[in-house]
């Protein structure tokens, strides 16, 4: 038998993603957003609405960094949700967490994320559907300490996830199948 829950965002895992970008006077500016995804292969779509102070400085700079949330820092991701750029300027500085400068677009890195994708801004859509930054990347980079044989280990990053049913955080860290092998024992 089926329950019949109450609306609410209802896709599980939704990522923890930190959007970051600098403010008029080059500081760093960091907001947590569970909803977005790629948009096709290069392409990054971010369901952000324009009163965000992230939307701002995307469209002033014309760029933006995505980064992976990890459980070492599930306070400080949380952080960047419940307190506004708009309200708090200091608000990455008291996070505790450091920056650098993208290599590729005049955005920031956070150094203690592992994973970050760095996007030159594309367009904003503002229709019936919904709201959302889309943003091409140009480059990827990912902490020595998530690597393994040449390439990212998930379960090195230890992501996490956030769940809109109880409003919590999980972490992601064990595979449990091969993509594009698995189903094929049923042909």
């Amino acid at each position: 038998m089926r329950v019949k829950l109450d609306h609410t965002e209802g896709i599980f895992p939704m990522p923890v993603l930190m959007v970051a970008t600098y403010n008029d006077d080059g500081s760093v500016n960091v907001m947590n957003a569970a909803w977005g995804t790629m948009q096709e292969r290069g392409n990054v779509a971010l369901n952000l609405t324009e009163s965000h102070k992230t939307v701002k400085n995307i469209k002033a700079r014309k760029a933006f960094t995505v980064s992976i949330a990890d459980a070492a820092h599930v306070v400080e991701a949380d952080y960047f949700g419940v307190t506004s750029g708009n309200s708090e300027p200091k608000k990455f500085e008291k996070s505790g967490l450091t920056a650098c400068k993208a290599e590729k677009v005049d955005a920031p890195v956070i150094n203690e994320f592992p994973l970050c994708l760095e996007c030159e801004f594309i367009e904003y859509q503002d229709n019936e559907f919904g709201v959302g930054v889309i943003g091409n990347v140009v480059n990827i980079t990912a902490d020595e300490s998530v690597m393994s044989g040449g390439r990212v280990d998930m379960s090195l990053v230890n992501a996490i996830a956030f769940d809109p049913y109880t409003h919590g955080y999980y972490r992601v860290t064990e595979r449990v199948g091969e993509a594009f092998r698995d189903g094929l024992k049923l042909k």
